[in-house]
């Protein structure tokens, strides 16, 4: 097993919004819906994004990381919010978003002797990319929203690592804030001190447009007050406490078009009720069958949850740019033996067609029971999904190409796997996750056994 890489921090600084003009205001305080309550104590969400700099160590530090920090900060003009820190007024009945002049957002630069190549390959040891990822800084009084760190190898590549606590940004809002800066960098703005967002980068904050159920926001509050309380209003994420296997790898698999079509043909030839199947559902089901016979749980049921964007599905939709948290989270149980059999990923499927059968009916129905779902212990083993293709993190270029890598690390404690497009452009999926390396071994050998015997 490699040893971490020795890691150089070169400078622990934060980057302030410029107080130049925008198209339109910005809001410096912002509500917590219900939506965003629900993940109020969620450990947060990482992402890295690797990218080729084949040039001296010089040339980054002189060239690129100025132009990333002062795009830094023209985008922050719109998203004022993002400097800023959640906190919960006592004259408040929930927590709140605020920006107040001066905040600014931790930004850490960082060398590493690590191997680029390797981190960027499929398959690498999960310790070894930890030490790229942003502390976001929570306590039980206030918590930060984002937190950024720049790493270079020297002569090879950088890393832009984001952290953002989970109560403000779901997948969507983060990715928009990615592009958005991104934007901003390759548009070489000099020393502007001002920026214009196209439309469908400009981040929208309304949030009247969530219309809340009736008394929802005060079931989930009561929830997180009795919660390690009595009222407890603490802002203090959750952390976890169980380390990760030493010989945990993180691992990217492919399923191309071609793969995708041949899961759907087998699935309508098994399928006793015929319905229209969607990439997300087979490759969902394919990789869930898949992961159940490579860890083989000792629990007689299995968990599955995946997230629904809820922006284009409420009554009235909202725009595609609302910033915050806009999705539903829905459930599929099954039994462990019927995922373990040969036809594990039809039972899954069936099981992922009733929930987005479920979610035709409305995407908040049964919202009162949300909170208990993601706070009740179960007996279940539970699995889980991040991101999704929709984001479209490979088309997020600096000005220095597309990336190399994508890699959601905060998937590791979750026993989720990430969704994102393939890497190489081509219209597959790429899927993501980190297991001990003898079921790393077994799960690859199931996908790619299972593909050639369809």
């Amino acid at each position: 097993m490699a040893q971490p890489a020795a890691l150089k921090v070169v400078q622990h600084c934060s980057v302030e919004p410029l107080h130049g003009t925008t198209t339109s205001p910005t809001p410096t305080i912002l509500p917590i819906t219900f939506f965003d309550l629900l993940w109020l104590r969620f450990p947060p969400v990482e992402r890295l994004f690797f990218y080729e700099f084949p040039k001296p160590t010089t040339s980054f530090f002189d060239s690129v990381l100025p132009t990333l920090k002062h795009s830094l900060s023209l985008t922050l003009q719109h998203f004022l919010p993002l400097a800023g820190n959640i906190t919960w007024p006592l004259q408040s009945s929930t927590p709140i978003i605020k920006y107040v002049p001066g905040d600014a957002v931790s930004f850490t630069i960082a060398e590493s002797n690590a191997s680029f190549n390797h981190l960027c390959s499929d398959l690498c040891e999960a310790v070894e990319r930890y030490s790229l990822i942003p502390h976001l800084s929570t306590s039980h009084e206030q918590a930060s929203v984002l937190a950024l760190q720049v790493t270079v190898f020297p002569n090879l590549g950088f890393c832009i690592g984001i952290t953002t606590h989970h109560a403000a940004l779901d997948g969507k809002s983060s990715t928009l804030f990615m592009k958005s800066w991104a934007y901003a960098c390759s548009s070489k703005l000099g020393e502007s001190q001002s920026l214009s967002l196209p439309e469908h980068l400009t981040p929208f904050f309304d949030r009247s447009v969530i219309r809340e159920p009736t008394g929802i926001s005060e079931v989930f509050v009561d929830a997180w007050l009795k919660h390690g309380g009595p009222n407890n209003r603490s802002l203090k994420v959750w952390e976890f406490t169980n380390p990760i296997e030493t010989d945990a790898v993180k691992g990217l698999f492919e399923l191309t078009p071609s793969h995708i079509q041949k899961l759907k043909q087998y699935a309508h030839s098994k399928l006793k009720k015929k319905v229209q199947l969607s990439a997300f559902s087979v490759i969902c089901a394919y990789v869930l069958a898949c992961l159940v016979k490579a860890e083989q749980p000792k629990s007689n049921g299995v968990l599955f949850i995946f997230g629904v964007d809820c922006r284009s599905r409420l009554d009235p939709p909202i725009l595609p740019n609302y910033l915050g948290n806009c999705i539903a989270g829905q459930m599929v149980v099954a039994e462990t033996k019927s995922l373990l059999e040969n036809d594990g990923f039809i039972s899954a499927l069936e099981g992922i067609n009733e929930a987005l059968d479920r979610v035709k009916d409305g995407v908040l129905s049964e919202v009162e029971n949300w909170m208990s779902y993601m706070h009740n212990s179960t007996e279940d083993r539970i699995f889980s999904i991040a991101g999704s293709p929709r984001f479209e993190v490979y088309s997020i270029d600096f000005g220095w190409g597309r990336p190399k890598k994508v890699d959601m690390t905060s998937i590791d404690r979750t026993a989720a796997f990430s969704l994102s497009e393939s890497r190489n452009n081509n219209g597959g999926i790429e899927i993501g996750l980190v297991l001990k390396k003898h079921e790393m071994e077994a799960f690859s050998a199931l996908l790619v056994q299972g593909l050639e015997s369809f």
